[in-house]
């Protein structure tokens, strides 16, 4: 069996040397109403902020409060989508098990990580009856669900799999990109690789 976690750490290599803050994550927490999984944690203490494969934007573990308000408040806000006819396969209300969808809120969808095309990865209560599992809206307002841990998400996100709904399989040759922003305003983002992944 993969360790997905694991599986990441090794594509992305060593990350900037960041300590962990167990009374920031809690304190995030208690704000938010429910914890947010380990693997996660990890991820974003390891790496956060950073941008990988050109696209997918992880936030520091400092700004990810707002991140979640400002994303929530939005969709909880804009709730056009529901009065459209979904399929059952594209509909979070019956992949999450929830008459309604709500964001931001503990048995809702909490956004944590955003990619620069316009898609929205979040956790929610379950997917398929898997607990903590990962959903997408896409940016075409298509939606899936991945009945998986956030580690495992980005694993096969990574080695290109369709991890954003249909037709979103994008496979880059090579060690991963990393950018981080620029430490200086007027500089440009600092990219570093992982190391050699044999893709």
């Amino acid at each position: 069996m993969t360790d997905h976690l694991q599986a990441v750490f090794d594509m992305l290599g060593q990350g900037p040397d960041r300590p962990g803050d167990p009374a920031a994550w809690l304190r995030l927490e208690q704000e938010i109403g429910r914890e947010l999984p380990s693997d996660y944690k990890s991820i974003i203490d390891a790496y956060a902020p950073v941008q990988l494969h050109w696209h997918l934007c992880l936030t520091s573990r400092a700004d990810l409060g707002e991140m979640i308000r400002e994303e929530s408040q939005t969709w909880n806000e804009w709730r056009a989508w529901e009065s459209t006819e979904l399929a059952p396969d594209e509909d979070p209300r019956v992949f999450c098990n929830r008459p309604h969808i709500v964001f931001g809120t503990p048995d809702g969808l909490i956004p944590l990580a955003v990619t620069d095309q316009g898609a929205v990865i979040y956790l929610a209560p379950e997917v398929h009856g898997f607990p903590d599992g990962m959903v997408v809206q896409g940016p075409d307002g298509d939606w899936a669900g991945y009945p998986m841990t956030f580690a495992e998400w980005l694993h096969r996100y990574l080695i290109g799999e369709e991890m954003a709904g249909w037709g979103t399989a994008a496979r880059y040759r090579g060690p991963v990109l990393l950018e981080y922003p620029a430490s200086e305003p007027g500089q440009p983002p600092r990219k570093v690789y992982g190391p050699e992944r044999g893709m």
